[in-house]
C-alpha cells in the first residue's frame, strides 16, 4: 500500500496494492492495523454507497458535532472528489484539494473530520463508496455552496450540475457560524 500526504493537513491519497492475473485482480481495501500504521487512527463505524449519473454534484457536506472522517473510493465510473478545510484555526482554512477517482484504479482518498466533502460525476454513471468515522446525523449535517467564490473550486463541469434541494440552497462558508465548524 502506498500512502501520499497531500497539501492540506490530514488529507491522504492511498493506493492499495492490487494483485492480478488473467482472471482479474484482488485488492485489500481496508485492514485496520495497516491503515492505522499509515496514519489513519480513527475507527470507522459506517459504510455508505451512492450511485449517480453524469453531472450530479453531491456536497459540500460536513457535520458538527459528530464530524466524520471519510475514506472514499469509486467502484465504477469516474468522479472529481473535493475536500475543503473547514476547521476553525487551521492555517489552510477555506482551501480545497480535488482529484479524480475512478473504478479502474485502486485509489482511495482519506478526508479527515472537520473537512467539507463533495464530488461530481464526470462519467455516465458512478458508484461511490465511503467509510465514515461517525454515524450520519441529519440534524447536525450542513452543506456549503458548491460554487462558493471564496473557496473557488475548479469543478470539471460542462453544464450546471444536478443538485439536491439542500445543496442548491446551501449558504456560503462565510455564512456558517464558527460554532457549527470543527476546531483544528
Amino acid at each position: 500500500m502506498k500512502v501520499t500526504a497531500l497539501d492540506l493537513p490530514g488529507l491522504l491519497l492511498i493506493e492499495p496494492k492490487r494483485i492480478g492475473d488473467r482472471r482479474g485482480w484482488f485488492s485489500e481495501v481496508w485492514q485496520e492495523q495497516r491503515y492505522r500504521d499509515a496514519g489513519i487512527a480513527e475507527h470507522f463505524v459506517q459504510d455508505n454507497l451512492a450511485t449517480s449519473q453524469r453531472g450530479v454534484l453531491r456536497g459540500l457536506h460536513a457535520q458538527e458535532p459528530f464530524a466524520q472522517g471519510k475514506l472514499v473510493q469509486v467502484l465504477s465510473g469516474r468522479v472529481f472528489d473535493v475536500a475543503v478545510d473547514a476547521r476553525v484555526g487551521s492555517p489552510t482554512f477555506g482551501r480545497w484539494h480535488g482529484l479524480f477517482l475512478d473504478g479502474d484504479t485502486p485509489l482511495q482518498y482519506y478526508v479527515p473530520p472537520g473537512f467539507l466533502h463533495g464530488y461530481c460525476v464526470v462519467s455516465e454513471h458512478a458508484m461511490f463508496s465511503y467509510k465514515t468515522t461517525d454515524v450520519y446525523s441529519p440534524e447536525h449535517q450542513f452543506a456549503v455552496r458548491w460554487d462558493d467564490p471564496a473557496i473557488g473550486i475548479d469543478w470539471p463541469l460542462q453544464t450546471a450540475p444536478l443538485l439536491s434541494e439542500k445543496d442548491a440552497a446551501a449558504p456560503l462558508l462565510a455564512d456558517i457560524p464558527a460554532a457549527r465548524l470543527s476546531r483544528f
